[in-house]
């Protein structure tokens, strides 16, 4: 039996100390799309494949990357529904800091925070864990930073990460490219470079998105055209 007895509680810890619900949702995240990012010397950049489940859906109306605040940014890999939920929570944490402190909350606090809520939905009777991963993208006082939630609820500061269905190729990959001085150009044409290692058809401007942000604080996702720019130059 092993711990496959344990697999359909949350709240109790299999013999092996493992919560076992928490494994299938990182077998979510795992299946989900390949999204990634990497942190340069002058800002962060954070790219996803975003394949649609049909040619009729309208490409405009799907956006994996999202804003928290104007100067952090965040994407997901797994359940979309689930990466809703934990966006509508961030973007209320961080306008209650606003409100009482007058300034934007630092990218750790709201990290920090957005952990808890993940961590507190593998401990409560009647829920399940979130099944997503996420890579939060920010600038504030501390410089350029990028930070990977997971659904236990642990968070790490990263140079460079990768979620998803193509982690392991795209994880070496980056290895291999990451140098500490990049600048945010060069993370741009590693990330896409990084998503093209394990990307099945042809790579555009609308199955991929790329979100940046550079020393103005400010996080914005990429235009199509844009996108196009950066492809033409990596080919």
């Amino acid at each position: 039996m092993g711990d496959s007895q344990y697999s359909f509680s949350l709240t109790t810890f299999s013999p092996s100390g493992k919560l076992v619900q928490i494994e299938h949702a990182l077998m979510a995240v795992g299946s989900g799309q390949t999204s990634l990012g990497i942190k340069a010397a002058n800002g962060v950049v954070i790219a996803t494949e975003k394949k649609l489940p049909s040619i009729l859906v309208d490409e405009t109306s799907v956006q994996k990357i999202q804003l928290l605040t104007t100067n952090i940014g965040v994407v997901y890999s797994g359940m979309g529904p689930d990466s809703r939920v934990l966006v509508r929570k961030s973007r209320k944490q961080a306008q209650q800091y606003y409100r009482l402190y007058k300034e934007a909350i630092p990218v750790t606090q709201l990290v920090r925070e957005t952990a808890a809520v993940m961590q507190e939905f593998t401990q409560s009777g009647g829920v399940r864990p979130f099944g997503v991963s996420l890579l939060v993208a920010g600038f504030d006082d501390n410089g350029p930073q990028l930070y990977q939630v997971d659904p236990s609820g642990s968070y790490f500061s990263w140079k460079a990460s990768a979620m998803g269905k193509n982690v392991s190729n795209a994880k070496t990959f980056l290895e291999k490219r990451y140098t500490d001085d990049m600048e945010l150009d060069d993370a741009v044409h590693t990330a896409i470079l990084t998503l093209k290692e394990g990307f099945e058809g042809q790579i555009s401007s609308k199955n991929i998105e790329i979100g940046i942000i550079g020393a103005d604080r400010t996080f914005r996702v990429l235009s199509p055209a844009e996108i196009d720019d950066y492809l033409a130059e990596v080919e």
